[in-house]
């Protein structure tokens, strides 16, 4: 496959991820404003702004729908859902002959959907109307994605570009969870606590299949193991790294030479630690330290991703 092909499908699948993961971190915490306590609010949209990035120019003023009209509209912030759906969209325009024209005709309407003037946010209600709308729009292009095109090379950059995001952002939220709002306490000390660590599995998709295995009891331990080691769960970091495991296994079983020997070497070392670590093993040393570990892995294989299958040399690609 060329590398610019590889290199537009696994850009528009990480841009489409992060729109997600932005627009639910915004539907959820907009939902926990009915804690009005000004201290919550203002740690929590702070928290929010970390997890995209703390992009410049974003900042939290107290209002919370300038810095939600920001984080979705705002094409000047490169962060933002509209500049990740379109960037997304120039990805797939440059690569239109490699998906499917459904796949296409989907990130269309998501396209329109974002920049039509009428849909900026105006209001509490109009936000809790569109958000949704548009993580529909971007699941539903995921499905397409996988009932519509052949799962050759090119899907698997997709899906390497998609849990890789994944893998990422969730460490990020747990990371900043454990400095915030985990304790040593087992139990939430007081209503606020509790809502932090439902807002946390909300965030990643999780509170109702955390409840099929733990019942409502929530527990540290718990959240962490459920959303850092469970192999089953799709936004747990373990999930998305076996899955990012597979798609490279996949890319490497159809090459005749095995140039990328450092990436599989760092991207095994990653899904080792996460399939044999236990969660009272992590939390008797450093948690903190160990969800930092997983995001500058992460980088890592994105940048060694970038050096074996995006920027080699003339002379590497011969050789193949």
């Amino acid at each position: 496959m060329l590398s610019r092909v590889a290199d537009n499908l696994y850009w528009m699948s990480r841009h489409l991820e992060r729109a997600e993961h932005i627009l639910r971190l915004l539907d959820v915490n907009m939902g926990l404003m009915l804690d009005r306590t000004s201290t919550t609010a203002e740690g929590r949209w702070q928290r929010v702004i970390a997890a995209v990035g703390r992009p410049a120019g974003v900042t939290w003023t107290g209002d919370f729908q300038e810095l939600a009209n920001t984080l979705v509209f705002d094409i000047d912030n490169p962060s933002s859902v509209t500049s990740c759906i379109i960037a997304a969209r120039d990805n797939a325009r440059q690569v239109r002959d490699e998906i499917s024209t459904e796949q296409w005709q989907q990130l269309n309407r998501i396209y329109h959907r974002v920049t039509e003037p009428r849909v900026k946010g105006d209001s509490y209600v109009s936000l809790s109307t569109f958000l949704p709308l548009v993580m529909d729009g971007v699941h539903l292009f995921q499905g397409i994605t996988d009932t519509t095109m052949n799962h050759g090379e090119g899907w698997q950059f997709i899906q390497i570009g998609r849990y890789l995001e994944r893998a990422s952002a969730t460490a990020i939220l747990l990371d900043l969870h454990q400095a915030e709002t985990f304790s040593l306490h087992e139990d939430p000390s007081d209503g606020y606590q509790y809502l932090e660590w439902i807002g946390l599995l909300r965030s990643c998709t999780a509170f109702e299949a955390y409840c099929k295995v733990y019942t409502a009891d929530l527990t540290h331990s718990r959240i962490l193991e459920f959303l850092l080691l469970n192999p089953e769960f799709p936004h747990s970091v373990r999930f998305s790294v076996d899955c990012l495991n597979q798609a490279l296994h996949a890319i490497q079983s159809g090459r005749i030479s095995q140039p990328s020997d450092e990436l599989m070497r760092i991207s095994g070392r990653l899904q080792a630690s996460l399939n044999f670590m236990d969660i009272s093993e992590i939390l008797s040393k450093d948690p903190t330290a160990y969800l930092r570990r997983i995001q500058q892995e992460c980088h890592q294989v994105h940048d060694l991703i970038y050096k074996f299958y995006i920027l080699y040399s003339v002379q590497a690609a011969l050789a193949l």
